[in-house]
């Protein structure tokens, strides 16, 4: 799902005057990708939170350091 936008190709696409909608076009397109990624991001989050729940309640320290990594993974990536 990640993309790579490209500063200089959306100057391009913006510095075209008769293709204004593209440049609009590529900025939603972004701006969706942001969105989506976000809304993944957050519900893999909640996923893991309670996976670390009844990882605490079965005692499965394990599973308990796989899930915590994954989680600090994604807030790093987050923070970036």
């Amino acid at each position: 799902m990640d993309k790579y936008y490209s500063y200089t190709d959306f100057l391009k696409a913006v510095g075209q005057s008769k293709k204004v909608d593209e440049a609009e076009k590529l900025l939603n397109e972004i701006y969706l990708d942001l969105f989506l990624n976000r809304i993944q991001r957050m519900h893999r989050e909640e996923q893991l939170m309670v996976l670390i729940d009844r990882t605490l309640d079965e005692r499965d320290e394990k599973a308990f350091h796989l899930y915590a990594s994954e989680l600090e993974a994604l807030h790093k990536v987050a923070s970036e």
